[in-house]
């Protein structure tokens, strides 16, 4: 049974491990690994009125999931507010047994409950399995994305 919950200091390595085990090409590169070089973001999001990291583990309380959930106002869509998800990573080992669906669909939920009007993510266009899972799971490709990376 995977248990989700928000990511605490102690799951820092696990989740950038699963992370940069998924970075694309573009990103591959420009990751340290080291967990110190990590560490002030991640004590940043923990601080974050609108923000959290969750991870999704199993009954050994390993994490095997994680994601990033923010929480975005706008005026588009009468004001509402859009859940955007970010690094959603399943260990490599673990895919395939639907952790992943239900890590999604407990990103999803958090932002019905939040009120927003939808809930957006992007996905590097290297990584066609991904597209195929969250296509399998309502998501419509609607937008082609840009980035500036220095």
């Amino acid at each position: 049974m995977l248990k989700i919950r928000v990511a605490g200091p102690e799951d820092l390595e696990a989740v950038v491990q699963m992370m940069n085990g998924g970075a694309s090409s573009q990103r591959v590169h420009l990751e340290s690994g080291e967990i110190d070089t990590y560490r002030p973001a991640f004590l940043a999001i923990q601080q974050a009125a609108d923000t959290d990291i969750y991870v999704g583990e199993l009954d050994e309380g390993e994490p095997v999931a994680t994601f990033q959930l923010s929480f975005l106002i706008g005026l588009a869509f009468n004001g509402k507010p859009r859940g955007q998800i970010e690094s959603m990573h399943t260990r490599s080992d673990m895919r395939g047994k639907g952790l992943g669906k239900a890590m999604l669909s407990h990103a999803v939920e958090l932002a019905r409950e939040k009120g927003c009007c939808m809930v957006q993510l992007t996905s590097n266009k290297e990584r066609a399995d991904a597209h195929r899972f969250y296509e399998s799971n309502g998501f419509v490709p609607t937008h082609e994305g840009f980035k500036l990376v220095f």
